[in-house]
């Protein structure tokens, strides 16, 4: 537990610094960045979070957090769609609701609503908290929405917290789930 303190601690003087935030490498890749943390670490994650965004609340940068999860909710609740997912969830079970979850998202596809919503949101001067990622599992899927994000956070640095491991390739949600491969990222802080 302690350990993810530190790494939480190093995240912040990182953000900090000007050249990770000018998302700059030196191939002149995305800056995109993943976190990873024990799943058992969630809830210390989600207050670090907080305590990161008021630590740098009076900087010359903005974090803009987005919770897949929320997003997911308040996408279907626009579209009148959330109360139908419950009751149908109800009478045939959470398997028989991902996919046409998925469909109404248009997730992975080029209208994809989840990367839309967050491409209108981003301001030029913020780094972007991707979070959420455990809660919208297994609807939204961490390596196929950060495909999608690449064309509309390419200004920006982006960090994933991922309640799980990523090797610089392979991404293990919870320990258990290996998602597809994803080597555009880079691992934030070392575990």
């Amino acid at each position: 537990m302690k350990r993810v303190y530190e790494r939480m601690d190093k995240l912040l003087n990182k953000i900090r610094e000007k050249s990770f935030r000018e998302n700059k490498g030196l191939g002149n890749e995305i800056g995109f960045h993943i976190f990873d943390y024990d799943p058992e670490d969630e809830l210390i994650v989600r207050d670090r979070i907080k305590f990161i965004k008021d630590q740098t609340r009076h900087v010359d940068f903005e974090i803009q957090e987005f919770d897949l999860y929320n997003i997911m909710l308040e996408i279907l609740e626009e579209k009148k769609f959330l109360e139908k997912t419950l009751v149908m969830e109800e009478k045939k079970g959470s398997e028989k609701i991902l996919e046409p979850i998925r469909r109404t998202l248009r997730v992975n596809q080029n209208d994809d609503l989840i990367v839309e919503y967050i491409s209108q949101r981003i301001h030029d001067n913020a780094i972007v908290f991707l979070t959420g990622i455990g809660k919208a599992w297994p609807i939204i899927r961490s390596h196929t929405v950060l495909n999608s994000l690449h064309a509309a956070v390419e200004n920006v640095p982006l960090i994933m917290f991922f309640p799980g491991t990523y090797d610089g390739q392979t991404l293990i949600l919870f320990n258990e789930f290996k998602d597809d491969n994803y080597y555009r990222a880079f691992k934030l802080i070392e575990r």
